[in-house]
């Protein structure tokens, strides 16, 4: 003998009418007008400033790199805000009680036969960065005076390295800290033989 469970009419139909709100609603919890408000920003494609590809910046904000009208924008180093990179530094320099940083980012390889590392240099332009007052710089050799990283002021390292000449400076890499504002917060030279 074969038994089959057969659900009320009733029960399919509340759940085919619940399921139908849950798609309607975007299954959101929230009520009230934030709701509303956060609905109405919604993701649409728009075209970036350079052409290349679609945005998907919500309403209402501005794109990445760009601040809101009536704000200053804080560099173009802001694409790295809160992130860690691997640069080379092709000069620094000391203004207004800040020092910048002109950096291109770049690749590191352990070195085959040492413990060091192999810089495989980047293209393109360099990027000017801004360091924050208190970013923390370790330096080793070449640019530093010990293999291991150690601590030197930031108007050390910007006279180290403007010191050295150009082409040096292209084998050189850092590790560089961003804050959430696109400005470096600690520099890490990278031990190269």
């Amino acid at each position: 003998m074969r038994v089959v469970h057969r659900r009320p009419a009733a029960v399919r139909c509340l759940t085919a009418l619940t399921l139908g709100m849950l798609a309607l609603t975007g299954c959101s919890t929230d009520d009230g007008p934030a709701a509303a408000t956060a609905s109405g920003t919604s993701a649409a494609p728009a075209p970036s400033p350079d052409r290349t590809a679609p945005s998907t910046t919500p309403t209402g904000t501005a794109p990445s790199g760009t601040a809101p009208s009536g704000t200053k924008p804080s560099g173009t180093g802001a694409r790295w805000a809160g992130t860690k990179q691997f640069v080379q530094i092709d000069d620094a320099r000391t203004a207004d009680g800040r020092t910048y940083l002109s950096v291109r980012p770049a690749q590191k390889k352990p070195h085959p036969q040492f413990e060091a590392w192999v810089i495989v240099p980047g293209e393109g332009p360099y990027t000017e960065v801004s360091m924050t007052g208190d970013a923390q710089v370790l330096l080793s050799v070449p640019l530093g005076d010990a293999k291991h990283p150690s601590s030197y002021a930031q108007a050390d390292f910007v006279g180290r390295l403007t010191a050295r000449p150009s082409s040096d400076r292209a084998l050189l890499g850092y590790d560089l800290s961003f804050d959430g504002e696109g400005r470096v917060t600690r520099v890490q030279s990278l031990y190269t033989p």
